[in-house]
């Protein structure tokens, strides 16, 4: 029989494509990665994998065992989070994805709080785009994201954090600059910088664009928040951005300013993620309910939810 060591070679190659990704992946050398899924192969008497040098290629049957074998994987992970969870909740390690628009303005919020009340808590986190996110938390390598609401995908549970309202960053010389706060409509004609397309953030920010008459500049995409900060300051548009960010990254800056809208303002829902029947559902809200209460004290540019 497969053991669980190959099988999730298996999956790593068909993820990455590249055996020398996989082995690091799975924190071995390639020879070994590379031995072990040939005896993989010999013990079904089938080929999975196509070897040359230009390309990997998982064959028909191997993209249907790797399949099999991601579910195998995450059963066998429900097993251990069962006999983990017997020993109490928030314990252990929690492989965490987050969006790059999120991650590192959030997380510095909550995890000096969440160290001190479970110290036994350790929060495996990677950022990435969307898709490859819901990817790696579908194939069980990754287990909760910290995601933009909502989300159409049905095999998963969600659990609404906070609402955080969107700002119009602008140059300090921009004649925004003067007001304290804008109503929506002044975004009219104007160029708004945005995340390139495969970010939530950029959907929104389209969304408002065609909503109120702004021009969405598609010659000069940001590939990170401070990429448009920085664009914003060289005066080549404005940009709509979160305000945990502008919490951490404008807040104090000379070039750009921030300015809130009139009435209610354009915001995004912010979440958890995580699949539908897992052992760990129950702890997952506990730990919602704590980042609520952290952000009530440390977050009040955001509405919590919980």
């Amino acid at each position: 029989m497969p053991s669980l060591q190959q099988l999730r070679y298996l999956v790593a190659l068909a993820e990455t494509r590249h055996f020398r990704r996989a082995a690091e992946a799975c924190n071995v050398t390639q020879p070994t990665l590379s031995a072990q899924l040939k005896e993989l192969e010999s013990k079904l008497g089938a080929v999975l994998v196509e070897r040359t040098r230009a390309r990997v290629v998982i064959t028909a049957l191997g993209e249907a065992v790797a399949d099999h074998a991601r579910r195998a994987l995450r059963e066998v992970d429900e097993i251990r989070m069962l006999a983990a969870l017997n020993k109490g909740t928030l314990q252990g390690t929690i492989k965490v994805g987050v969006v790059q628009s999120l991650g590192s303005y959030l997380l510095p919020l909550i995890v000096p709080d969440l160290h001190q009340s479970h110290p036994q808590l350790r929060l495996y986190v990677r950022e990435g785009l969307p898709a490859h996110l819901l990817g790696a938390l579908a194939s069980g390598a990754l287990d909760m994201l910290f995601f933009p609401l909502p989300i159409r995908e049905a095999e998963f549970d969600t659990f609404s954090l906070f609402r955080e309202p969107i700002l119009a960053v602008v140059p300090h010389d921009h004649r925004f600059a003067a007001e304290t706060d804008i109503a929506p409509d002044m975004l009219r004609g104007e160029t708004i910088l945005a995340l390139e397309p495969g970010h939530k953030l950029y959907e929104q920010v389209r969304r408002i664009c065609d909503q109120y008459g702004a021009e969405i500049s598609h010659d000069y995409e940001g590939t990170s928040l401070d990429t448009l900060r920085q664009m914003v300051a060289m005066g080549m548009g404005l940009s709509l951005l979160p305000a945990l960010y502008v919490k951490s990254e404008v807040a104090h800056r000379d070039m750009v300013v921030a300015r809130r809208f009139r009435g209610t303002p354009p915001s995004r829902t912010i979440g958890m993620v995580w699949r539908q029947q897992t052992v760990r559902e129950a702890e997952y809200r506990e730990l919602g309910a704590e980042i609520g209460a952290i952000l009530r004290r440390r977050a009040p540019e955001v509405t919590v939810l919980t």
